[in-house]
């Protein structure tokens, strides 16, 4: 079991949950209910997780280095020696394989935006992530692919195409906040830690995480309005107030708590932003299900 442990830590299963993402075209296409699109995207989703681990490792290995000179990231199994790269290399081909080889059998569209997701990210990986502003919209752009993973997986009818637009900026808002984050918390060692960071300052970061969550929020509030997914009634406006003060409560622990550096730490540790969300599930449930 101690041998199995630090390729389980290298895996970030902690960061699956960012995946979650790709159960938004069955939750808000009302077949939440409905088995074999919940199964399909259940599938999906640990393949896709799958795929993400081999790619961290890939990272890891990449930045060795770098996260040898970070904080926290220094301890990884990678960097800290305890995975040898030759080992972590062969783990890394195996976890991606895996995921590509069960992709091709779930559906070759899936399939398609697996091997998009990995060329997005070895670009990311060798060029994207050192230029600023393009690094954050890189990571929109992948959270976008994990919302048409879930489209592609279903067939969907009244999916609101809304919630494209309110998934990319969500994903800009937290990349930002991780940006900030960082930069207030590797000042001095920002160029051999993450070089992307000198292209940024923190009133920068301040002005576009301002920017992406008023126009999240003026984005979700016009799919409650407009979405074909609402039953004929104005349910899904009473969800505003509750996105308003997510995100919101995200910006606090951003500013005055100093977190945000992963936000998949936040979500787990954060008590009033879980209980956001499950209110946030709940009313989508009662609005789109049973109201």
């Amino acid at each position: 079991m101690d041998r199995i442990k630090p390729y389980l830590k290298a895996m970030r299963i902690n960061q699956w949950t960012k995946n979650a993402f790709i159960f938004a075209p069955l939750i808000f296409d009302g077949k939440l209910t409905h088995f074999p699109s919940f199964l399909r995207i259940l599938i999906g989703t640990i393949i896709f997780s799958v795929l993400y681990s081999g790619i961290y490792v890939f990272n890891d290995i990449v930045d060795i280095e770098a996260d040898r000179l970070h904080p926290r990231k220094k301890n990884r199994p990678i960097a800290s020696g305890t995975i040898s790269i030759k080992n972590a290399r062969i783990f890394s081909i195996a976890l991606i394989a895996s995921a590509l080889l069960c992709g091709g059998f779930l559906q070759s569209e899936f399939l398609l935006i697996l091997v998009l997701v990995l060329f997005i990210n070895i670009i990311y990986t060798f060029f994207l992530k050192r230029i600023p502003i393009i690094d954050v919209i890189a990571i929109g752009v992948l959270f976008l692919l994990r919302l048409v993973a879930g489209v592609v997986l279903i067939t969907v009818k009244m999916f609101s195409p809304w919630l494209y637009l309110v998934t990319f900026m969500l994903s800009l808002y937290l990349g930002f906040g991780k940006r900030r984050s960082e930069l207030a918390a590797l000042t001095g060692n920002s160029s051999q830690t993450r070089p992307v960071l000198n292209g940024y300052s923190l009133e920068l970061l301040d002005q576009l995480i301002t920017i992406v969550s008023s126009v999240t929020i003026m984005a979700y509030s016009l799919y409650t309005f407009s979405g074909p997914t609402l039953p004929g009634n104005n349910f899904m406006m009473i969800t505003i107030p509750i996105v308003i003060y997510g995100i919101f409560r995200y910006h606090y622990l951003i500013q005055i708590k100093h977190a945000g550096g992963a936000p998949e730490e936040v979500l787990l540790r954060d008590r009033p932003l879980q209980a956001t969300i499950l209110i946030y599930l709940l009313a989508v449930c009662i609005g789109l299900y049973l109201y």
